[in-house]
Formats: C-alpha cells, sequence, structure tokens
C-alpha cells in the first residue's frame, strides 16, 4: 500500500460544491483500508490556490490524487483540470473527474484534457459510497502514484 512505502497518508483533494455529495465522500473514506487525508474546496479558484500552495494554502501537502467535479463556482472543473494538465508542477497529479454530467461532450472534453479517468456520480446513496471506494481500491492500492 501507498501510505505503509512513503509513512505518511495519502493526500486527496476533493473539489466538490455540493455539500451532500462532500458529506458522502467524507463519509466513504472515513474508515478505508488506505490512510488518507481529505482536503475539501468548493471552486475552482480555491483548487488552484490549494495545488499551487498559495495564500492559506502555504506549506500544506501536495495532493497525491484530485477528485473533480466539473460544475463549480468561480471558476468551473474543465478550467481547473486544463490548469493542473498544463502546468509542470502539477500535471502528474491524476485526477479523477467525479461529476453528475454523463455528457458525451464532457466525458471527451475531460479526456482531451487528459482527465486520468472520468466517473459519473450515481444518484443511489449506496452506489455512491461504492464508486468512492472503488476509486479508493483502484488509485491508493492498485496504482502507483508518482512521487510527491
Amino acid at each position: 500500500m501507498h501510505d505503509a512505502v512513503a509513512g505518511r497518508p495519502i493526500q486527496i483533494l476533493l473539489v466538490e460544491d455540493n455539500p451532500g455529495d462532500v458529506r458522502l465522500a467524507v463519509e466513504a473514506l472515513r474508515y478505508t483500508t488506505v490512510r488518507n487525508q481529505l482536503h475539501i474546496v468548493q471552486d475552482g479558484v480555491e483548487a488552484m490556490s490549494f495545488l499551487r500552495r498559495e495564500g492559506q494554502y502555504v506549506g500544506i501537502p501536495r495532493p497525491d490524487l484530485v477528485l473533480l467535479d466539473l460544475n463549480l463556482p468561480r471558476k468551473d472543473g474543465r478550467e481547473v483540470l486544463a490548469e493542473i494538465k498544463q502546468d509542470a508542477d502539477l500535471k502528474r497529479i491524476p485526477v479523477v473527474i467525479f461529476t453528475s454530467s454523463a455528457a458525451e461532450q464532457d466525458i471527451l472534453h475531460a479526456y482531451n484534457l487528459y482527465a486520468n479517468c472520468y466517473i459519473t456520480k450515481p444518484l443511489d446513496l449506496e452506489q455512491f459510497l461504492r464508486v468512492i471506494r472503488s476509486i479508493e481500491d483502484f488509485w491508493l492500492v492498485v496504482v502507483k502514484l508518482p512521487p510527491a
């Protein structure tokens, strides 16, 4: 597991403005097999400040994984994804698009911007929790993440 190798919790940045989805993600990641620290920001401007460790985020650990909603206030997830993948310092951080949109153009656009994967949020509570846990299983247990 990554946390045993690195000796620290996996840092996850959740960029989500829906309080209900935030609560479900927090709940799903609370009792996982991999030690993780979940950071939450609610819009794209705050996400970029967090990732660049600016302002109130100076000195925070860099995320190992970003869970990014597309429909965000101030700066939407598409813009955030484009900025991450164009930044030499951030582009290796895996970005999982986790959004309510199942629109083909959103999926294609996200992959064209180098999203690492695209997941549509299930509407059913149990399915939502199952999806978050499968993200954890795959990205934090199976996949080798790049060093920070």
